[in-house]
């Protein structure tokens, strides 16, 4: 199986890890899940994580063909149009992302002409898509769970599992947000497990689990199957158990009612108003 180079960005005010997989043969490349800045406090944004991006794309002289998204996020807004303008590279999601945009945009009262089909992404992937990295072979799994939308891009011996699992230490996605099963999640969880034990598993956030002192992103499907804290030796039902009380404990993520108005459009901001300004929504007790 090809290795892709595989070169990770970390975001410490949001944990997330993006990705630049590449062919060391014809340099083609990807980049997933990629940070736009936000100041919730400010309202503004910045472009600090996607231009660290943007500079080692230059530096090692790569042809980025790809810029994918594994779900429509909801910690952390993503910078796949800006990176789109920059590399004129295609956006990508999966397939069954209209039914996040159908639930979204209704809670955010999207304007009239906002198209809930994905539109917005210049590819959505299905359940078992092919496509090449180079001449790296690449495939799309459906993992949902966390969301009914949810995919995993499994590049040569490398899987980006998006929130579908972290780090072996600290466990599963959490399946409360609209659309979200526990059970589902189990059983996506379960396709990952079946990908070669060697594959390395690259994981969209890091939390450093009780007694870790760094953070961390890569792991192997052989080490998420023996020791996923959430996984490992449980059955189904128990697991569903564990996670939908878990659920019940967490807060929303600070920047969700941002993150999903832009993350549903692929990173563009709703249309300005009047005065040339956009503006994102609060919805008040909707979540």
């Amino acid at each position: 199986m090809t290795r892709p180079t595989v070169e990770t960005f970390f975001d410490e005010a949001t944990f997330t890890a993006s990705y630049v997989a590449h062919d060391p043969a014809t340099r083609r490349a990807v980049i997933i899940d990629p940070v736009l800045d936000y100041d919730a406090a400010s309202g503004r944004t910045a472009t600090d994580n996607a231009d660290r991006i943007l500079a080692y794309v230059a530096s090692h002289g790569l042809d980025v063909e790809w810029i994918l998204d594994t779900h429509v996020h909801a910690d952390h807004l993503t910078a796949a149009t800006y990176l789109k303008e920059k590399l004129g590279a295609r956006t990508g999601i999966g397939d069954r992302v209209g039914r996040v945009q159908k639930t979204f945009a209704e809670i955010f009262a999207a304007e009239a002409e906002f198209a809930t089909d994905g539109r917005q992404f210049d590819r959505l992937f299905a359940d078992g898509d092919a496509f090449d990295v180079g001449g790296v072979k690449a495939s799309v799994i459906h993992v949902p769970g966390h969301t009914p939308a949810c995919v995993a891009y499994v590049i040569g011996d490398a899987a980006f599992v998006g929130d579908t699992l972290f780090m072996p230490d600290y466990g599963t996605a959490r399946c409360d947000f609209p659309g979200g099963d526990a059970r589902t999640l189990f059983r996506s969880v379960q396709k990952i497990l079946a990908l070669p034990d060697k594959t390395r598993v690259f994981t969209c956030h890091d939390y450093k689990a009780p007694g870790r002192d760094s953070f961390a992103f890569e792991s192997t499907v052989k080490e998420q199957r023996e020791e996923n804290i959430h996984i490992a030796g449980k059955t189904e039902d128990a697991f569903v158990a564990m996670r939908e009380e878990r659920d019940a404990t967490l807060g929303m993520p600070k920047l969700i009612l941002p993150a999903v108005q832009v993350n549903m459009r692929a990173g563009a901001f709703p249309p300005a108003d009047a005065n040339g300004i956009s503006y994102l929504k609060i919805p008040v007790n909707a979540l």
